[in-house]
């Protein structure tokens, strides 16, 4: 009875501290989670400096609340000036901001519960992406997520391969525009769309892929991923890419090239019970929100197979603008890929296995030299058996 008063006692004090004095919290009685500890693999991209300046500002609220970045791994492509020339100055940012930074990736993975690869060359991504699966940490991999589809298959399966974790996707998949109008009802049925996009060119990566990912994934986020088949031309001005979809939907990706005229991103979308046109924004607090999601519960909000085929999508563009306009299959793109990669792999194998064999074989050969060289009594018969 005595204990039972006593704890009576203590719970009744606590709780009139809270009521009374109002100088006691719930948080501050339950203490909060430790934070999701984020390392970035690439300095050399102004989103970067959006997303840190978005978590920094969100630090004690909401969805953002748990979220750091703690280090940092500067990067950099000598060989693209948009990384070249950047770098130094988003790395400076970033130790002003109190970030670590670090001189490596294993580094870095040894610091951090999760993972923002954002380098911006995209053709090093796979290289970077490899020990982040192998130490099994969830990735978030920025725009662009490749510079190749081959690449796009070959961290797909690296993934599988590691059972790692990530996804990757663009800020406009998450516009409030583009939300409300794929959620509002009064369409009916969507029947098809015409997307129109920034397209400009860049070193290292193929036309569609650098910022014409924009505009694709815009496509795919209304009309779905199960786009059948592709044709595309290319001017010097612009690029007009038409994809059939299953049930016979077709949408549109109009691509602005650099002397195209005034540049923007926007839609038509076209409902059995009405037709709306909008201008599409880049929402890039929605999609820091959904990475902190993703790194909390691993549920991907963007499947990686759909990345896979946004990309497909993108290189049967560009089949396509190859062969004069010719309607290209996704499917026949995506065998390529994938027969592309495995024929690495078995090769990468076979590279290994003679390696080793070879070492072997030296072994053996200095083995027998030893052998010709110290009397028999000193040697052990059962060992050269094996």
């Amino acid at each position: 009875m005595l204990k039972n008063s006593s704890l009576v006692h203590n719970i009744t004090t606590v709780m009139t501290a809270v009521v009374f004095a109002g100088s006691v919290t719930f948080a501050q009685m339950c203490p909060a989670a430790e934070p999701i500890r984020v390392g970035v693999i690439g300095l050399d991209t102004s989103h970067v400096i959006s997303f840190a300046t978005i978590i920094d500002a969100a630090h004690i609220r909401g969805e953002l609340s748990d979220i750091r970045i703690v280090a940092a791994y500067p990067g950099g492509s000598s060989s693209f000036p948009l990384s070249r020339d950047r770098v130094d100055g988003f790395t400076q940012d970033y130790r002003r901001r109190g970030v670590d930074v670090v001189h490596s990736i294993p580094e870095l993975l040894n610091r951090v519960d999760a993972v923002m690869l954002e380098s911006v060359d995209g053709s090093q991504h796979l290289e970077q992406v490899r020990p982040v699966f192998e130490a099994r940490k969830r990735v978030f991999i920025d725009k662009p997520f490749s510079a190749s589809l081959e690449d796009a298959v070959a961290i797909y399966e690296l993934a599988q391969k590691h059972s790692a974790e990530y996804f990757s996707c663009s800020p406009k998949r998450y516009s409030s525009d583009l939300t409300a109008l794929i959620e509002d009802s009064e369409f009916g049925k969507i029947m098809g769309c015409d997307v129109y996009g920034t397209c400009q060119s860049v070193p290292n990566h193929p036309d569609l892929f650098w910022y014409g990912v924009h505009g694709s994934e815009i496509l795919f986020t209304i009309l779905g991923p199960d786009c059948v088949s592709v044709t595309a031309l290319q001017s010097p001005v612009s690029e007009q890419v038409t994809g059939l979809w299953p049930d016979g939907r077709i949408g549109t990706f109009r691509g602005i090239r650099e002397a195209g005229g005034k540049k923007g991103f926007g839609v038509t979308v076209f409902g059995t019970r009405r037709i709306e046109h909008c201008g599409i924004g880049s929402d890039k607090e929605g999609l820091i929100i959904e990475i902190a999601r993703f790194f909390r519960t691993g549920t991907a909000p963007v499947a990686p197979e759909v990345t896979v085929r946004i990309f497909a999508f993108m290189e049967a563009a560009e089949e396509s603008k190859r062969r004069g306009g010719k309607p290209i299959s996704i499917e026949n793109v995506l065998k390529s890929a994938r027969d592309a990669v495995r024929a690495k792999a078995d090769l990468s194998n076979a590279s290994s296995k003679h390696t080793v064999n070879g070492f072997r074989e030296s072994n053996v050969c200095n083995l027998y030299s030893m052998v010709k060289q110290k009397p028999q009594s000193h040697v052990d018969s059962r060992r050269l058996s094996r």
